[in-house]
């Protein structure tokens, strides 16, 4: 196995730095040293990164470090390293490489034996936690929700009957549409949103997607990024629906003219039931019948 931290004194450290996530007070001590000590700071977009360190009076080197880059900035980065120079990654806010460009370079730096540095501080989804009032403490995070809906749904379908809390980051752009399939897919099961941690309009809502929707629709813009965080699956609704489902799907199937896929959602919306719960019951329901 390969030491991860020998006699590397002739190269430099790359330091992963965590950035306030909004008010600039939450940037550590520790944080503040690094970036006035290091030869270099890869920031995610240099203009932010740049008001940042002149809030703190500090004046340094930058070069960008954004996805659509990252595989060639990495390598640009690692030259620096190995040349002895200290490099800081950081992000816009947050934590680098959590949802944020940095994985990569990371890595590299694991196979080419630099050391790496982790300097911790504000993160969303600690944030988000340590206010949600989840039951219990293990949770699934899923970073960002993909963009097409089809891939989307995909994921919220795998997660619907969790046994743990399932906590995504969302745009504003989407959480509409977001909610409304957790509505369709997970049912009426309580959701706790965050909404622009630590800054001036910073917002908290609990409730169930049909209660955020209303609240989030009554805005003129829906600005800011959303933390989104679901409630675990009762576990006495987690493996079981009413006893009298299948009869109420037999009742669909043999004398209404509604499709399975309308049948499924109109007893999912009724009884407040995941819908891919009620739709595994459809499908043994009306393959028996067709």
């Amino acid at each position: 196995m390969k030491k991860v931290n020998d006699n590397r004194e002739e190269i430099g450290k790359l330091y992963v730095v965590a950035t306030p996530i909004g008010n600039l007070e939450d940037i550590t001590y520790r944080a503040v040293r690094v970036l006035n000590e290091v030869d270099l700071i890869a920031a995610e977009d240099t203009r932010h990164t740049r008001k940042l360190l002149t809030y703190f009076g500090i004046k340094k080197p930058l070069v960008s470090y954004y996805k659509e880059r990252e595989n060639v900035r990495s390598n640009q980065i690692i030259d620096e390293l190995l040349q002895g120079r200290n490099v800081a990654l950081v992000s816009d806010a947050g934590t680098p490489a959590v949802s944020d460009p940095g994985a990569m370079l990371v890595a590299r730096c694991h196979e080419k034996n630099i050391a790496i540095v982790a300097v911790p501080g504000a993160s969303a989804l600690t944030a988000t936690l340590s206010i949600a009032g989840l039951p219990q403490a293990s949770f699934v995070f899923l970073g960002f929700l993909p963009v097409k809906k089809v891939q989307r749904k995909k994921i919220l379908e795998a997660y619907s009957q969790s046994s743990e809390a399932v906590i995504f980051y969302e745009s504003p752009r989407r959480v509409l549409a977001t909610l409304q399939e957790c509505h369709e897919i997970i049912g009426e099961r309580k959701i706790f949103i965050a909404r622009e941690l630590t800054k001036i309009h910073e917002e908290l809502l609990l409730g169930t997607p049909t209660n955020l929707i209303s609240q989030l629709s009554e805005k003129m813009v829906i600005k800011g990024e959303f933390v989104v965080a679901v409630f675990p699956a009762a576990e006495d609704k987690k493996n079981n629906l009413p006893p009298d489902i299948e009869e109420m799907l037999y009742f669909y199937c043999d004398q209404s003219e509604l499709s399975m896929k309308d049948a499924v959602k109109k007893i999912s919306e009724d009884l407040h039931l995941s819908r891919s719960l009620v739709y595994e019951k459809a499908l043994r329901v009306w393959g028996k019948k067709k």
